[in-house]
């Protein structure tokens, strides 16, 4: 199966997890069953200077962030460390996380949640 870019959906999220700004979400999958179950979101999140995205804890699945432009100000289980391109962020199952854009730049990351 392939789904060409003008496929994937988009989703404009307003202050996701009661964080700032309105957040782009462009979908790679269409249903979690493209995951075999095994996950519930693959995705590009676009973050524009001063958004973010609240902390929240992952009780039941694990996310994973790839860096794909811009520097993002991340807090792993609330310490905050900056991320940038090639980076790649882990929260486990059971920890938190939170996403900021504080540059002038827009922030690009990919992140994919799978079950725990």
């Amino acid at each position: 199966m392939i789904r060409r870019k003008e496929e994937c959906t988009i989703e404009y999220r307003e202050k996701m997890r009661g964080g700032n700004g309105t957040n782009i979400i462009t979908n790679f999958i269409s249903s979690p069953e493209e995951l075999n179950g095994k996950g519930r979101l693959f995705a590009r999140l676009t973050l524009q200077p001063g958004n973010s995205i609240g902390f929240h804890v992952h009780e039941k699945d694990a996310e994973l962030f790839y860096i794909l432009s811009g520097t993002g100000t991340y807090s792993d289980n609330g310490t905050i460390v900056k991320l940038y391109p090639g980076d790649v962020a882990i929260c486990p199952t059971g920890t938190g996380h939170s996403m900021a854009n504080e540059t002038d730049d827009v922030l690009e990351f990919v992140a994919l949640i799978i079950n725990a």
